[in-house]
């Protein structure tokens, strides 16, 4: 552990002249000043995870075991050395044959550290060979590879020398100090700098020239007549919510929403956090990918009650502030906490609450409330989310719960009978979010009110109705209602996952509905808005609201440029934009960058298809899905793009079997069945189309559309009885509908006179 020594403060800040700069605009100082004065602070923080974020390569830092070791991975052997006092490392580079690398920083340190190597133009890339740190007793001490099961070659965007591992775009924002990473698009050259290499104090508190002139002028007895003592960030009050914004800029999965991140301005005026995504969390919100920490906790009644990072970690050492449960009973305990009024005052670290052993793993506050999930292979992340286990859930949200995680020979439904027996029938039963999200993701119509009535909950966390809010679409009054609201909520995060929806309105209902949202005060708020109003003709717009749409665009655009180097997704946003705009050419060019970082992506794919097919161009469009089945022959989504095109170009045949495969990889898209169904029906395989209908009746039973088409293949066959059967549900979805009575009574009269 590093220990610096005080030194006398004075002699120090003597040093700094009192130029007011200093103050008026802050610079970042060498780590040694801030030592100077918070010895005790800077100790604590000089070997935890953020010290050891990133460092230079040398025998104190690298933890593998570079004696001549060797690693093998499908074939390929890399081999680990030392040199005339350097770290290196043998493994095949881009062009799949083995050379000589030299490891120029480590990466992390514990459960695992990984290795940085240096390409020209200022690329680091992350070797995809790590070291296991934990004891050889938990199975560490070895090498192993972060993706065992996959070959991934060179040209993969996953392999360590892709875009993917790439550490200026990807990783060193969150594992340096002041980054600049400086790239140069026309080059495709970096010349990334930091004041810092690690994680130290002013990533956090921000630049401290300011407070070390504070500090100078106060020991010189000066007085400083100002409000705050020069540091732009305090992130470690209990009670304030800096205290979790401070942290979020990097533990949360989120995108950024301008390329000049600030230290001293709110999270949603740098970052949009990720909504409660299918592919990122669980139906009912708990951890799925690697998202951190930040989605899961707004989630937790915790977030609501007040509780801040800083109450169970140490800020400067990052460790929790006590050991076992007694992290939790600092507040949860029969005399509870004074700043939590609403906590219940009880025994919680007792069998009569856990109804475990008492020290075994069962009796663990964090095994039933905090359940991991392991990323990375050996990196076990605690869901945030402080949830009460609810196994009854697992059966209908097809989600983990944190019984069977300890009792995985047994089932959920014994985990909730279990659960029934110990706390009675006033157990949490209560219904979940997770159910509603549940039901929407799988795309029936029947969740829409239960999300408009979960979005008007103010008792919901802002995350939740964020994500209720993401499922609609303004098709009908009451959801155009909901998202409008929304769009006006006094979150910013709700109002941002709003926005979006609008982009499927009239020009001139965009305009009304968006144009106000220009002068939001989050700029994330601005920015969803400056998307959406991007396609609408600047007559619709008045002078004030046109001159911030520009302004706006230009800090979108100049976001997304400066991720381009490594994000598709930017290549995307930037393709929709011009698209909007009526752009098809640059519209085209930032598809075809996207796909060129990565050839997997499929939206990227998906919207250069349709693209080509807006332009008429449906032999490129044909090309670019079959050039994505090649590489991924099992999305279906790409299948059922080419079906779609090809029937479109009358290619019956062919664009039902790429149909018929899209309804195998796609068993819950109605869509793609009923679009199966009809292209059989234009083959005259009527059997075979009542079959593909079917099929889409069971996945939603009131789409009308499938419905209608029931209707027409039987009444085609003279079936009337099965006709009537679904004509009769029309008339039952839509009863004041004239079409629907009439086409049942049409239907009525011709199976009598067939009968006569």
């Amino acid at each position: 552990m590093l220990l610096f020594l005080a030194v006398l403060p004075g002699a120090y800040l003597n040093s700094w002249a009192s130029d007011q700069s200093k103050f008026e605009i802050p610079e970042y100082v060498s780590n040694s000043a801030c030592a100077a004065c918070h010895i005790q602070e800077f100790n604590s923080w000089s070997d935890s995870d953020h010290a050891w974020a990133m460092r230079p390569a040398d025998d104190r830092s690298v933890l593998g075991d570079f004696s001549g070791t060797t690693f093998s991975y499908f074939g390929d052997t890399s081999r680990f050395f030392k040199r005339d006092g350097r770290y290196l490392v043998t493994t095949a580079g881009p062009d799949g044959e083995p050379h000589d690398y030299e490891i120029k920083y480590t990466f992390g340190i514990d459960p695992l550290q990984q290795y940085l190597i240096e390409f020209p133009g200022g690329r680091l890339q992350s070797l995809s060979i790590a070291w296991d740190t934990r004891p050889e007793t938990e199975g560490g001490q070895r090498w192993f590879h972060l993706y065992p099961d996959q070959e991934i070659q060179p040209g993969d965007p996953l392999h360590w020398t892709g875009p993917y591992q790439n550490w200026n775009g990807m990783c060193a924002e969150c594992h340096s100090t002041n980054l600049v990473k400086a790239y140069d698009a026309t080059h495709q050259r970096y010349q990334t700098h930091w004041s810092e290499v690690n994680v130290s104090c002013q990533a956090c508190h921000g630049p401290g020239s300011a407070h070390l002139e504070w500090a100078r002028q106060k020991e010189q007895g000066i007085e400083v007549g100002r409000l705050t003592n020069g540091l732009l960030s305090v992130p470690l009050s209990a009670t304030e919510s800096t205290g979790i914004e401070g942290c979020a800029r990097c533990h949360a999965r989120r995108r950024q929403v301008t390329a000049e991140n600030r230290i001293d301005r709110p999270f949603l005026d740098n970052y949009l956090p990720a909504t409660l995504r299918p592919g990122l969390y669980f139906a009912d919100g708990q951890i799925q990918d690697e998202v951190y920490v930040y989605g899961s906790f707004l989630q937790s009644r915790m977030h609501q009650a007040g509780v801040v990072c800083a109450d169970c970690h140490d800020p400067h050492s990052a460790q929790l502030k006590a050991s076992g449960n007694a992290v939790c009973t600092q507040c949860h305990q029969s005399t509870g906490n004074p700043r939590f009024a609403g906590l219940r005052n009880k025994t919680y670290d007792g069998s009569d609450h856990h109804f475990h052993p008492a020290g075994s793993a069962g009796a663990q506050c964090v095994n039933c409330h905090m359940p991991a999930r392991t990323y990375m292979l050996v990196d076990p992340r605690r869901d945030h989310s402080f949830r009460i286990p609810r196994p009854d859930l697992s059966a209908k949200l097809n989600s983990p719960n944190a019984c069977n995680q300890c009792h995985t020979n047994q089932s959920a439904s014994w985990a909730a009978s279990t659960i029934a027996q110990w706390y009675g029938p006033d157990r949490r039963r209560e219904q979940h979010y997770g159910e509603v999200f549940a039901l929407a993701r799988s795309g029936d119509a029947r969740a829409i009110p239960k999300l408009i009535a979960l979005l008007s909950d103010l008792s919901q966390p802002a995350i939740v109705r964020a994500t209720a809010v993401a499922f609609l679409t303004p098709g009908d009054l009451p959801q155009f209602q909901a998202i409008l609201d929304a769009a006006y909520d006094q979150d910013p995060l709700i109002q941002a996952s709003a926005i979006p929806a609008l982009n499927s309105l009239p020009p001139r209902q965009k305009a009304k509905a968006a144009g106000p949202l220009l002068e939001a005060s989050s700029l994330a708020v601005r920015t969803e808005a400056a998307r959406v109003l991007g396609s609408v003709s600047p007559e619709l717009l008045s002078a004030l609201q046109r001159l911030r749409l520009k302004e706006t665009l230009n800090v979108y655009r100049a976001t997304q440029l400066a991720t381009s180097d490594v994000i598709p997704g930017a290549h995307l946003n930037l393709a929709v934009l011009a698209a909007g705009r009526g752009q098809p050419q640059q519209s085209e060019q930032h598809y075809l960058n996207a796909i060129a970082l990565d050839p997997y992506f499929l939206p990227a794919r998906i919207n250069l298809g349709n693209l080509y097919n807006a332009l008429r161009r449906n032999r490129e469009a044909v090309q670019v899905f079959r050039d994505g089945i090649v590489l991924s022959p099992d999305e279906g989504e790409l299948h059922y793009s080419l079906g779609l095109i090809l029937a479109e170009e009358k290619q019956l045949e062919a664009a039902v079997i790429s149909l018929a495969r899209a309804s195998e990889l796609l068993p819950d898209r109605t869509r793609v069945h009923y679009n199966h169904a009809l292209a059989l029906q234009h083959l005259d395989r009527p059997a075979d189309a009542e079959s593909a209908l079917t099929r889409a009746y069971q996945t939603n039973p009131e789409d009308p559309e499938v419905l209608q088409a029931l209707v027409i293949l039987y009444a085609q066959q003279r079936k009337w009885d099965e006709a009537i059967v679904y004509a009769r549900q029309i008339v039952k979805l839509f009863p004041n509908a004239s079409g629907a009575n009439q086409t049942l009574d049409q239907l009525l009269k011709l199976r009598d006179r067939d009968n006569q």
